[in-house]
């Protein structure tokens, strides 16, 4: 599915010489944290919600609140991971959207994105969700990428789920029935398990040694 096929255009962009009541009467009536201002066809910016609210003064022309506005949005390309970094950078569930000519054609919804990214082959697709870590300077994402199909397995997809200043942390998804097989050589590879596996052999065989050293010093 073509994530064009989600712009909207059920929610009419305002123009700066309507009035506050207006915008919050748009609040109220439509479950949006933020909406578009428009003037010729070029977006101008977005007000959010929690400012109008704010304003006391109903009658008045948005114009004079234009030091309000928010600027963000997106182009007709952008991809959904790119949207999601939209959404999340600017805390809002709707996403003025341009065309090639700059000019706004509509929106984004936050639901209809997220149902396209959980319905995609990366989301649905049976496989296993390992994360690893290891040493910044010394972490290669072709050497993950190479270790997690080394046994014939297939790397739905991967990307960096957490980065310290000495470390990074790589969460993968792959379709395989040799997990620990995989497992184990990230292992051998100095990489640090992270998420939890019930088949892990490396952490039962911890867990026996340790049950084992207990009953020995309770004799």
């Amino acid at each position: 599915m073509n994530i064009n096929d989600y712009i909207l255009k059920e929610i009419k962009a305002l123009r700066l010489k309507n009035n506050v009541k207006s915008a919050q009467k748009l609040f109220k009536n439509y479950p949006i944290t933020h909406f578009p201002v428009i003037e010729n066809d070029k977006l101008l910016g977005s007000f959010a919600e929690e400012d109008i609210q704010t304003i006391e003064n109903n009658e008045s022309e948005l114009v004079n609140y234009s030091h309000l506005m928010n600027s963000f949005f997106a182009d007709e390309k952008a991809t959904v991971l790119e949207l999601l970094k939209i959404f999340a950078d600017n805390d809002t569930n709707i996403i003025p959207v341009l065309n090639k000519d700059k000019n706004y054609i509509g929106y984004y919804d936050l639901r209809d994105v997220l149902d396209v990214f959980s319905t995609s082959p990366f989301m649905i697709e049976e496989s296993e969700t390992l994360i690893v870590e290891k040493l910044k300077e010394d972490y290669s994402m072709g050497e993950v990428s190479q270790i997690a199909e080394a046994t014939g397995s297939k790397l739905l997809g991967l990307y960096i789920s957490k980065k310290s200043v000495d470390f990074v942390q790589v969460t993968l998804k792959i379709a395989t029935k040799e997990i620990n097989e995989i497992i184990q050589t990230f292992r051998r590879y100095d990489y640090k398990i992270i998420s939890t596996h019930e088949n892990d052999i490396y952490l039962e065989d911890l867990k026996n040694r340790s049950e084992y050293l207990q009953k020995y010093l309770e004799m």
